[in-house]
C-alpha cells in the first residue's frame, strides 16, 4: 500500500501563522533529515485526515510530494487538538534507502478462536504488546506483524522471538536482550467456575 502526501512549502513561520493555516484547513508540519535542511510545509487538512486515520499511515515509508517533488518519508510527530481531534501539526524525516530505519509496527494477533486456551478452556487472549519497535531497511518494512496464537494454552504466552519476521526485520527490543511477551491466555472468572464445575462432577 503506497500513501502520497500532498504538500507545499510554507514560507510564513510562527505561532500566529500556524493558527491562520489551521483557520484556512491546512495543517503546518515540517519535513527534515536526510542530509538536507528541515522544510516547512502545509497540508491540506481533509486530505491529510483521511490518510492519518488508516493504521498504515503510523508504520510505513510514506511519499511526500512537496511542491512536485517525491521524497520517502516516515511519519514522526504529530500534535492533535484536545477536543475538536484536528492535527494541529505533523513532522516527517526523510529516509534512506541503504540506511536502516526503527519504526514501531503493530500487531495483528490471528487464530485466537482455535486456540486451545480459548476453545478448551474457556480463557481470553491478552495483548500485552500492541506494537513493537524494528528495525530494517525502508524497502522491508512491514505494515503490520502478524501474531499467531493458535497453539496458546492457558496461561501460557508468545514472545518475541517465536514470531516469525519478513526477511531482513529485526525487533529492537530482541537484540537488545529483552524477549518480551506479547500475549498470553488468562483465565476467565467463567472459565474457572466452568473447570471447577467439571472436576465436582461424580462420575458415572
Amino acid at each position: 500500500m503506497s500513501i502520497e502526501i500532498n504538500a507545499v512549502k510554507r514560507d510564513v513561520k510562527g505561532t500566529g501563522a500556524s493558527r491562520r493555516l489551521r483557520r484556512a484547513g491546512t495543517v503546518p508540519g515540517v519535513v527534515y533529515g536526510g542530509g538536507k535542511e528541515a522544510v516547512t510545509l502545509e497540508i491540506n487538512a481533509k486530505e491529510l485526515f483521511l490518510e492519518f486515520r488508516h493504521e498504515a499511515f503510523h508504520a510505513s515509508v510514506l511519499n511526500l510530494n512537496l511542491d512536485g517533488k517525491k521524497e520517502s518519508v516516515l511519519l514522526r510527530d504529530f500534535q492533535m487538538h484536545p477536543v475538536r481531534n484536528t492535527i494541529q501539526h505533523i513532522d516527517f524525516q526523510r529516509v534512506s534507502a541503504t540506511e536502516k530505519i526503527h519504526v514501531k509496527v503493530p500487531f495483528h494477533f490471528i487464530n485466537a478462536e482455535i486456540a486451545p486456551g480459548v476453545k478448551l478452556g474457556g480463557g481470553i487472549v491478552a495483548h500485552i504488546l500492541t506494537e513493537a519497535d524494528v528495525s530494517c531497511l525502508a524497502k522491508d518494512l512491514p505494515e503490520f506483524i502478524e501474531v499467531d496464537v493458535a497453539k496458546l494454552e492457558i496461561g501460557h504466552s508468545v514472545h518475541l522471538s517465536e514470531i516469525k519476521l519478513p526477511k531482513g526485520v529485526e525487533f529492537v527490543q530482541l537484540a537488545h536482550g529483552d524477549d518480551s511477551a506479547v500475549a498470553s491466555i488468562a483465565k476467565t472468572r467463567g472459565g474457572v467456575s466452568a473447570a471447577a464445575d467439571a472436576s465436582e462432577t461424580p462420575e458415572a
